[in-house]
């Protein structure tokens, strides 16, 4: 292995998996999934300054957190937690952050297949991005067809995904299929603050801006015929990928509780390496206040994605004539959560409460919380690649359970800034490039162009191999990009 340009003790655990032992104030050791690339990458003299792995360190010096820190492949910096992470807590000895959620809580990936074949598109790509373009209200501060008041608000913090299905958006098959059956328990609309409300009045159905994206794909590769048999995936087989989350609901939620426990890490003396890990225990008064915040704004991001859904049924419906009924929910799964689940630590089993920050749940074979269909390959997991690169739908494994909390990647991961990006990546030239390439963009703001470049971005090929040669995912399907519509 090349020397590292880091004073951190990097060293390499096995194929894969590298390590910072447990040193100074951390509790635990911090694991990295990466190559050697990656590695280099992370501890070069240009990452230092706003650095993913101090960070990691930082997470695995907060109290009660459990076995190590974890940063998967496509790790990057983030706010306070690196993108990325994962860290799972004792509830009696540990704490809840801010920065291991983020601000768009409950940022999730809807997958969706249809009957259609690559040349049933040929020829409708415009069409279908027009549709899509016109039918899926997106960009910054848009706005959906449900005009909320505060008390229906209040059912879908409580109801999530629920709320939508009974006003008739989408079937409940629908929620067979979505990550906690598209409700978490423990929500408390009291929790959240009458502004938070007020700006999701009428947000529920819209996409947004960013990184979020609506894309047509199609399957071009199984890797695994068990598991994409049983998700009900084949080669040439159109798909649609939804990327969304709780929209200005959950960033409010967010910037309301950063001063919040920033003053309850203070009353409980909680030691904090970074201001931006502000924190409080587990089962404190402020910190149940936190978690049932945290459960309302999860819930809002069930139902955003499950109207999103309908939306795009009925813009398929009106391009090609497809039967809205006839579009699948394949499954849908978020990686911006915190949760209580069971765990091996230490050869017995424990009830942790488990941080995702840009990482995703990827359960394996066997666990009551995978639908019935697919529990004996285990979970889907989906990957977002970027509007020019693939993205993969994966499963998890038992080593996986075993060794990250049944957790993956995400995505690609940020390999350069948004500012960077946007002065390096014009828009026409992303797009007039994706083009040549057979996809076609549309957009509503230029700017989501070039921030979202498939060069600002790690190679997803990589990323997923990494997780993949490390044996905690496995490679189901890869879809390629046919039509991207952006916020």
């Amino acid at each position: 292995m090349a020397q590292q340009r880091t004073s951190v003790p990097i060293t390499r655990v096995e194929r894969y998996v590298y390590e910072i032992p447990a040193h100074g104030e951390m509790r635990v050791p911090a694991r990295i999934y990466a190559d050697e690339e990656l590695i280099e990458e992370l501890t070069a003299p240009a990452a230092q300054e706003w650095s993913a792995l101090q960070q990691l360190v930082n997470v695995a010096s907060l109290p009660g957190i459990q076995k190590a820190a974890l940063a998967m492949a496509d790790v990057h910096p983030g706010y306070g937690f690196p993108i990325g992470g994962v860290g799972a807590f004792d509830p009696k000895e540990g704490v809840i952050s801010v920065a291991g959620v983020g601000f768009d809580i409950n940022c999730g990936v809807r997958l969706l297949a249809t009957e259609l074949t690559r040349a049933d598109l040929e020829g409708k790509e415009d069409r279908v991005a027009d549709a899509l373009f016109h039918g899926v209200p997106a960009g910054l501060g848009s706005t959906g067809e449900l005009k909320l008041t505060e008390k229906e608000i209040d059912r879908v913090l409580r109801e999530g995904a629920h709320y939508a299905v009974n006003l008739g958006y989408g079937t409940p098959a629908d929620l067979t299929y979505v990550e906690e059956q598209g409700r978490m328990s423990g929500a408390d609309p009291d929790a959240v603050s009458r502004t938070a409300k007020q700006r999701q009045l009428r947000q529920v159905g819209t996409l947004g801006s960013g990184n979020h994206y609506v894309e047509v794909q199609v399957v071009d590769e199984i890797y695994d015929e068990e598991a994409a048999r049983a998700f009900g995936l084949a080669v040439g087989q159109v798909t649609i990928m939804l990327h969304t989350g709780s929209r200005a609901l959950g960033h409010q939620i967010g910037t309301d509780y950063l001063p919040f426990l920033e003053r309850a890490a203070r009353k409980y003396n909680i030691p904090i390496r970074d201001r931006e890990l502000v924190c409080a225990p587990v089962e404190s008064p402020e910190g149940r206040q936190y978690y049932a915040a945290v459960m309302a704004g999860a819930n809002t991001a069930f139902a955003n994605r499950q109207v999103l859904t309908h939306l795009i049924r009925e813009a398929l419906n009106k391009a090609l004539g497809v039967a809205p009924e006839s579009i699948r929910t394949v499954y849908e799964i978020a990686h911006n959560t915190v949760k209580f689940e069971e765990h091996e630590v230490n050869g017995r089993r424990k009830r942790l409460l488990v941080h995702r920050k840009g990482a995703t749940r990827a359960f394996g074979p066997g666990r009551p919380e995978i639908p019935e269909r697919y529990r004996s390959v285990g979970q889907p997991v989906l990957v977002g690649g970027t509007m020019g690169t693939a993205s993969y739908v994966l499963r998890g494994t038992e080593k996986g359970m075993r060794d990250t909390f049944g957790s993956a990647l995400h995505g690609a991961g940020r390999a350069k800034s948004r500012t960077k990006a946007k002065k390096e990546y014009p828009a026409d030239r992303v797009i007039r490039q994706l083009k040549e390439r057979g996809i076609t963009v549309r957009a509503h703001g230029r700017s989501s162009i070039s921030e979202e470049a498939p060069g600002a971005y790690k190679d997803v090929e990589q990323v997923v191999d990494i997780m993949a040669g490390a044996g905690v995912i496995a490679k189901v399907a890869r879809l390629r990009p046919v039509v991207t519509i952006k916020g």
